[in-house]
């Protein structure tokens, strides 16, 4: 059975060299990377779940939980940069990551976590669906910063 843990401060190389394997998205730079790595560390709020396999991160995600004036006063959440490395795909350690992130998300009273995935692969779809994400119950829109 696999299992996901938080991260720990000793942890961020690890999660950038797992980020260039998994052609996500690009990194910070290495020097920037480790001012937000302790920003991380220190929000209320968010929590980076990793899955290992022979002492190696090959998955995570990111829970960020907010505070809402709505909803009986209960959190909302979303799931961000989940990621598993190709070579560990298959073998439980995103479902691991994903069911940590819910399941905080549950123990912190959220009323839904939310997740967007921009990938076109049929089963990253299937993944989220199975992770127990149902698609269509929101309209998600977003909008990106003009360029300059």
């Amino acid at each position: 059975m696999t299992i996901a843990r938080l991260v720990n401060a000793a942890d961020l190389g690890a999660l950038l060299t797992l980020f260039a394997a998994c052609d996500v998205s690009k990194s910070a730079e290495p020097a920037r990377a480790s001012i937000i790595w302790a920003q991380i560390l220190a929000r209320e709020g968010l929590a980076v779940f990793v899955s290992d396999e022979n002492s190696r991160i090959v998955s995570t995600c990111t829970l960020i939980t907010a505070p809402n004036l709505l909803r009986g006063g209960r959190q909302h959440g979303i799931l961000e940069n989940v990621a598993t490395h190709p070579d560990f795909q298959g073998r439980g350690h995103g479902r691991a990551v994903v069911a940590a992130a819910l399941a905080e998300a549950w123990k912190q009273d959220c009323y839904q976590v939310l997740m967007q995935s921009g990938r076109t692969d049929p089963r990253v779809h299937r993944f989220y669906e199975a992770c127990g994400f149902v698609p269509g119950l929101r309209t998600a829109y977003a909008v990106r910063r003009p360029a300059k």
